[in-house]
């Protein structure tokens, strides 16, 4: 498969940055007429960010699924589409062709459609990292059904939340999973989701784990069982450039969280020209995202982006230190990993075991390293390009979010310079600009405000499920006629950009993002909190942190295991994710006269700055600051 659109050199990124900018309806055009249409659209773009509304390939009737599939079957057909390797080493690895993937996709398209499914109803996916996954996001695309995945370390309680907000009467889940030294017991957990979510009709279970389950009768069915009868003959169905394609649930500044909801056909063109110009994809190559299925990494980098380009996407099962942190070394060397494609989280959690774990291994076939899901510092930046790189792997520094559907700012693999520590340049299409806290923007180089922008892109988020006005007030009502990232960034001498973290309350932990008040939401369901305060201090390996200042009341003496209990009960409520990294009990917090808590000083103690709290005079209470400073964890 060629890419005629494959920008090569940095004149030709100029050129299309430039033709993006001054034509971008003839520009995303020309892009999308590589793609497979059951109808042409009537207008590229319809937007204005006020609703917001924003519309792409109006009238364009398509389905993602015969770009990802169908499409490649004539002349690659036998091509490998998904690698899998195993989270134990010694489980032979899977490897699927695109004919294999398109006969399990029709499939299992079938099983969703025998047991109720229609187009438009909404399907929970809570999995492990295996090829039943992809079949199953896909096939929901293939029949019209809308997949929510919800990642397999989220708790009962953190499913029944999503599960009623996108009112999913659908389950597709794993009787366990294995991460690492552990089974997790994903059936279990869905039974305990359930208990409030009787609206459930079916809950269709793989077997992974040989975990024993409770299998309730006229609800649960298991995948092999339901496959065996289903026909592998499921044409696409249909679907409008706008219609839904999936729900992602990701934290805000709220302790609920919002379903980012992406439409079919913006997403499919930017999901494949991120993909094939970010890491310039080859013919035959191997990526390997790490990310899991279950964050949007994994919907844009694993499946669609890589599907749709006809490439061969790799799935580990898997943590990078199990059974030792040689892992990830181990699986580059054996199926001779071309892309990788990691968070910085990783990288760092990898530096701190020394070089032992890269003794005997080549690396060789690597010729792009990519990062994603927070800025990564210059030491792991270093680090990746001489040890993992060996200095001949440009590095792509991606940065994007949930709800931008694919990567935003980046350098272009060997195309454009990349730069340690920064994303460096937006893609065609994108249009960044800083704005200082007045709203004002800042022009020319060497400056740094709130990162947002100014036009519209394909693959950017259409809604939040259910509640419009909550993606308005969110994304789009900050500054007048633009998109707020929530992040902050800088733009060096040279127009590269370099983000600088978010500026709302929300917190990027191992390269996810939590909400504080999510967080605290959870902290204060424990019987013995009063009240919580959450912020993030900078951690080695995570990035950031999560430090929760608790006022505690309860009957344990032993405020060790208090902390322990909090923690467990937020584990329960959100999952280990979530969980604080340190806990300091405090009698009170500080607030000002009106009860607003002050966490930009909470946040300066966690990061061990005591001396530059700025005025303190306007709190209700100023010497609650000085014990909580003597206190510090």
């Amino acid at each position: 498969m060629s890419y005629s659109y494959q920008l090569k050199t940095k004149q030709e990124y100029e050129a299309a940055y430039k033709k993006s900018v001054d034509q971008p309806e003839e520009f995303w055009s020309t892009v999308a007429s590589n793609f497979h249409w059951k109808k042409k659209w009537n207008k590229v773009l319809d937007w204005n960010f006020k609703d917001p509304k924003i519309t792409w390939f109006e009238g364009a009737k398509l389905n993602i699924t015969e770009n990802c599939l169908d499409r490649h079957l004539a002349e690659n057909g036998n091509t490998t589409a998904l690698l899998w390797e195993s989270n134990n080493p010694n489980e032979p690895a899977r490897k699927i062709s695109y004919n294999e993937l398109h006969h399990l996709v029709c499939k299992f398209g079938n099983v969703l459609k025998n047991n109720g499914v229609k187009k438009g109803d909404r399907v929970c996916i809570y999995m492990g990292m295996i090829p039943e996954l992809a079949i199953a996001v896909l096939a929901c695309a293939r029949i019209g059904a809308v997949h929510s995945v919800v990642f397999g370390g989220f708790s009962a309680q953190s499913i029944s939340d999503r599960l009623q907000d996108a009112k999913a009467e659908y389950i597709v889940t794993c009787d366990g999973a294995f991460r690492g030294a552990k089974a997790i017991p994903l059936k279990a957990i869905i039974d305990d989701a359930l208990v409030n979510c009787e609206f459930v009709k079916r809950v269709i279970v793989c077997e992974r784990t040989d975990t024993p389950v409770s299998m309730i009768k006229g609800r649960d069915v298991w995948w092999n069982d339901e496959m065996e009868h289903a026909s592998p003959e499921c044409p696409a169905e249909e679907m409008d450039a706008e219609d839904m394609l999936f729900i992602l649930y990701t934290s805000g500044s709220t302790g609920k969280p919002k379903g980012v909801v992406h439409t079919c056909a913006g997403y499919m063109v930017w999901a494949n020209y991120t993909f094939v110009n970010v890491f310039q994809y080859q013919p035959g190559q191997v990526h390997f995202c790490t990310a899991d299925i279950g964050w949007i990494t994994g919907h844009s980098y694993i499946i669609y982006g890589p599907l749709s380009a006809g490439a061969t996407s790799l799935l580990f099962e898997g943590v990078p230190t199990y059974p030792d942190a040689g892992r990830f070394w181990e699986i580059v060397d054996k199926f001779k990993v071309n892309i990788l494609y990691t968070a910085p989280t990783a990288i760092r959690s990898l530096m701190a075991y020394g070089l032992d774990s890269l003794t005997g291994k080549s690396l060789e076939s690597l010729k792009v390293l990519g990062t994603v899901g927070e800025p990564i510092n210059e030491e792991a930046w270093h680090w990746y390009h001489e040890q993992i790189g060996k200095k001949n792997c440009p590095i792509v520094d991606t940065w994007w979010q949930t709800e931008t559907g694919g990567i935003l700012i980046s350098n272009i693999a060997g195309v454009t310079p990349h730069k340690p520590a920064h994303a460096t340049l937006p893609l065609p299409g994108v249009q960044p600009c800083l704005l200082d806290e007045k709203g004002n923007e800042l022009v020319g180089n060497n400056v740094s405000g709130n990162l947002c922008l100014k036009f519209p892109w394909p693959g950017m988020l259409r809604t939040t499920y259910g509640d419009h006005e909550r993606c308005r007030v969110n994304y789009f009502a900050t500054y007048e006629n633009l998109y707020f990232t929530g992040d902050g960034c800088l733009r060096d001498e040279n127009g590269n950009y370099r983000i600088t973290g978010r500026v709302d309350d929300v917190l990027n932990v191992s390269g996810h993002r939590i909400g504080t008040a999510e967080v605290e939401n959870a902290i204060n369901m424990h019987s013995g909190v009063v009240e919580s305060a959450v912020v993030g201090y900078p951690h080695d390996i995570k990035g950031q942190g999560i430090y929760a200042y608790v006022i505690y009341n309860g009957h344990h003496g032993d405020l060790n295991l208090a902390k322990q209990d909090i923690s467990l009960t937020v584990s329960k409520i959100i999952g280990a994710i979530a969980k604080p990294d340190k806990i300091q009990f405090v009698s009170g917090l500080p607030k000002t006269r009106s009860g607003k808590i002050m966490r930009r000083i909470l946040r300066k103690i966690a990061e061990g700055e005591t001396s530059n709290l700025g005025d303190t005079s306007t709190l209700l209470d100023p010497a609650v600051v000085d014990e909580i400073k003597s206190g510090k964890v």
